[in-house]
Formats: structure tokens, sequence, C-alpha cells
């Protein structure tokens, strides 16, 4: 079985992010950079799976700058088999990144897809329901538990009432939550070995995708920074100070 990962490169969490001075986008310049963590536990969840037994080889997909092949390396030497760079200046969004995924699929036909629930610079929470909805595949979204069979896969989702357990017909979209493993610490000969493992290059004009921004940032600002608390004497104080100032009762 083919599962395929895609990974995005995003500031690093550790990172305080700041805004440009003229409020048009946040500023990224030399700032570190790493993959997005919930791509990274969908990596660990595809390497688990080959140790398994389960899967025979992983492929991993990145979309956007040069810059994004660090980040396909860290994942081979995670152990993917394989990487594939869609290389793009432009500003790549959820549609574009979902149609460029099922252009990939298209290509590799994979039999499971996994995905990070979401990215940390943006937070869409989009690009895995988008690809599955694209491609007709069925979805199981917020996972924290994957068991894969020949035909089917049972995955455990986080929801707001605790967790729902939904089986899947393959092949189907899967996107990591962040209980759904703790991925592990790379070794260096692991980081020596991904150097020689394949890495293609391709772009949106060769898989015939438009990836034309459909939105428009007008304007990014920090958000505003909170007042001090204060002390109050008495209960009914408080209250009143929830009701004529706050406006909260």
């Amino acid at each position: 079985m083919k599962v395929l990962v895609a990974v995005k490169r995003v500031v690093d969490y550790n990172v305080k992010v700041r805004v440009k001075a003229d409020g048009s986008d946040v500023d990224i310049a030399n700032v570190k950079m790493s993959m997005n963590p919930f791509d990274e536990i969908a990596v660990e969840e595809a390497v688990r799976l080959k140790e398994a037994g389960k899967a025979t080889e992983i492929v991993v997909v990145s979309m956007g700058v040069k810059q994004c092949e660090e980040t396909l390396r860290t994942a081979l030497a995670m152990g993917a088999d394989r990487a594939i760079l869609v290389e793009s200046e432009a500003e790549l969004q959820p549609l574009a990144v979902a149609k460029l995924l099922k252009a990939v699929v298209e290509k590799e036909q994979p039999q499971l897809v996994i995905l990070g629930k979401q990215a940390i610079d943006d937070d869409a929470n989009q690009a895995g329901q988008m690809t599955a909805a694209l491609l007709g595949w069925a979805q199981g979204t917020f996972a924290s538990k994957v068991d894969l069979s020949a035909e089917t896969a049972d995955v455990v989702r986080e929801i707001d009432g605790g967790l729902e357990t939904v089986k899947l017909r393959l092949p189907a979209v899967v996107t990591a939550d962040l209980r759904l493993n703790e991925p592990r610490f790379i070794k260096l000969p692991n980081i020596m070995a991904a150097k020689k493992k394949p890495l293609d290059k391709t772009t949106p004009a060769d898989l015939s995708v438009d990836v034309a921004p459909r939105l428009k940032t007008l304007k990014v600002a920090e958000p505003a920074k909170r007042s001090a608390g204060v002390k109050v004497a008495s209960a009914a104080e408080l209250v009143a100070k929830l009701k004529n100032e706050a406006k909260v009762l």
C-alpha cells in the first residue's frame, strides 16, 4: 500500500511572529522555518504504518518555494521513501493546495493520503477536507488513532463531545490531530541518508492547475493588548463591574 503525506513549511512554533510595518502580512524574513507540527505527526504515522507492514511506500509532497526542499528532507530523514516538490512562488491558498494534491494523487495513485489537520500559520483547517471532496474519497479528520486494513481504515477522531470512530473504505484522506502520536527524534545517520533519497520537482503548470489566489488579504494586525485586571472588595462590586463596565450581564 502506498501512502502519500503532505507537509508544509511554516514559521517554527517557537518563533514569536511579528506583523510587517505596513500591515500587509506577517514578517518571515530571517526567521526559523520548520515542518508544520501536525504534518510531522502525519509523517510519523505513515512511518509507523510502514514499520507495522501495512504500508510499502511513503511519498511526501510539499508545495511552495524552493526552500521547501529542507522540509521534505526532514520528512525523508524520518523515514519517507521519496519526495515531490511542487515549486511555486505564488501564494498557495487552501483550494489551490487541494487542487495540486488532487493532481499529485491522480499521478501517484496512493491508497491513503495523510495530512496534518491544519497548519499553524493560517489555521485554515481546509486542505484535507477539500482534497477529499475533489477526489470523491472518504475522509477521517482530527484523527487520534488509525487502524489500517487491506480495504478499510478505522479512524478514531476527536469531536467536541469526546471520541468518534468511523470506518473508511480505501482510498481515503486522513488528517492527523495532536494526540495521534509523538514524532521521533531524527538521528544523524538518517539525516545523511535522506540526502541521497530521490526528490522530484514539478510546477503547478506541469500539473495543469490554476493556483491564482481567490482571496485577498486587506490588512494584518496584532491582537489588541489585554488590559490589566482589577481587584474587587466584594461579590456585589464584581457583579456591578460585569454589568456596568464589561457589559456581559
